[in-house]
């Protein structure tokens, strides 16, 4: 087997895919980074792949993208009662409905704020500035004070580490400085809360819903930021204040994610106009089928990986323990056996349909709560579903510019960030090209 990293960072989402096809059904072997892969594809391999006792993440996840992505000792890198605990943490602040909803709301206000500063600039990247409006958002939510939410350095930062988790050269190593940077800078905060010094000093008082009353450093007992500084691992320890800011970083940083999210949604209504009159209709079960179906249709994520923890077998194919084994998450939602129409943007199939846990997975399959599934799957569709139809109603020009979404660059985006400019402050649907 040749390696195939280089043909992966050239071909990008395309490159599994299609040696799938060439493969016919048979898993996709090569190497990569080195070692033996093999890719496994569709809903039982969802369940397979994520089942602790044939894959586990431990040492599995390539160091480039751990020093930018997720940080060193992040909870993507644990397994067994590890992972579990440090697991609760997450859904404890992810998946609470009130709190979810409290983003929502925050995001809601923060919209209403750009949409003001927007309609006085001549020009906007719908990118950036969705970047910078996410990263206000969820660090108020979080409890963070309001220095750091308002910094665009920090939204920057956050949009490095993901811009840079699967690339060589300067993408890489900007991401790189900026994890340093911001893990530095939350390091110190995690301390202040847990020592007290940074009463009086700026430490927010705003926290999401269920935080309690402010407490000796001014940060609400509840807040994200509070609940991340106080937790203790499985083995009744409190995260050193580095790992503390990994994770607290792992709850913010994903969140700013979604600005990928949203500028595809900016792109799906500008193609298909239809889709936005129905967005602006008010129908909030039509506004999270969208939701959906941008997760669906469009590329970020393109496999997960892990390691064989023993000699396995996958539909009769012998997989040797330590193997590299990857869940192909691009190909699974664009699979024409499991989609009809797969390269055909359609939100009506979502209509009345919740998809099946192991079937939609652009944030990864299995359970959210004891596995590795991404625990902020209900904040990226809240923010979609509230910011999508405010978007589609805003009115605004779209001057001419490169919107190719290239499948060679992971994570992709519209090549021009999706620039409008003309943005009236009053909502509406009208657009112009």
């Amino acid at each position: 087997m040749y390696d195939s990293t280089l043909a992966l960072l050239t071909e990008g989402y395309a490159w599994l895919p299609d040696r799938r096809r060439r493969n016919g059904r048979a898993p996709v072997r090569t190497r990569l980074l080195g070692k033996p892969a093999i890719a496994l594809h569709g809903k039982e391999a969802v369940g397979f792949f994520y089942d602790e006792a044939h894959v586990r993440r431990r040492s599995a996840l390539p160091e480039p993208v751990i020093d930018t992505l997720f940080g060193q000792g992040a909870v993507h890198t644990l397994d067994g009662e590890t992972h579990r605990v440090r697991k609760a943490l997450f859904v404890s602040l992810l998946k609470d409905h009130s709190r979810v909803a409290a983003l929502a709301h925050r995001a809601e206000e923060e919209w209403e704020h750009a949409r003001a500063d927007w309609a006085e600039r001549e020009r906007v990247v719908l990118f950036d500035a969705m970047s910078e409006l996410l990263t206000r958002a969820v660090c108020s939510w979080a409890g963070l004070p309001d220095s750091v939410g308002k910094d665009r350095g920090l939204a920057r930062d956050l949009v490095s580490m993901v811009d840079g988790f699967a690339t060589a050269g300067p993408r890489h190593w900007r991401a790189r400085r900026a994890r340093a940077r911001q893990e530095s800078r939350l390091g110190e905060l995690i301390t202040e809360c847990r020592t007290g010094v940074a009463t009086g000093a700026g430490v927010a008082t705003g926290a999401g819903a269920g935080a309690g009353a402010p407490g000796r450093t001014g940060v609400s007992e509840g807040s994200v930021l509070m609940s991340v500084a106080s937790h203790r691992d499985s083995d009744g320890t409190l995260l050193d204040p580095r790992t503390a800011a990994v994770e607290l970083l792992n709850v913010i940083r994903p969140t700013v994610a979604v600005t990928w999210f949203l500028t595809f949604a900016a792109h799906a209504t500008h193609r298909w106009p239809a889709v936005r009159e129905r967005l602006t209709s008010g129908d909030a079960g039509y506004a999270l089928a969208f939701a959906q179906e941008v997760r669906r249709f469009y590329p970020f994520a393109p496999f997960v990986g892990g390691l064989a923890v023993t000699d396995l077998r996958w539909r009769g194919e012998r997989i040797d323990a330590g193997t590299m084994v990857l869940l192909d998450i691009y190909g699974q939602n664009h699979d024409p056996e499991l989609w009809e129409d797969p390269y055909v943007f359609s939100p009506q199939r979502f209509v009345d349909r919740e998809p099946g846990r192991d079937e939609l997975i652009p944030q990864g399959g299995g359970d959210a709560g004891t596995g590795h599934r991404c625990p902020g799957e209900d904040i990226t569709l809240a923010l979609l579903a509230t910011l999508a139809p405010r978007l589609a109603g805003l009115a605004y020009d779209v001057p001419a510019q490169d919107l190719r979404i290239p499948l060679r660059r992971i994570p992709t985006r519209p090549r021009s960030g999706f620039v409008v400019s003309g943005v009236r402050s009053s909502s509406n649907s009208s657009v112009r090209t």
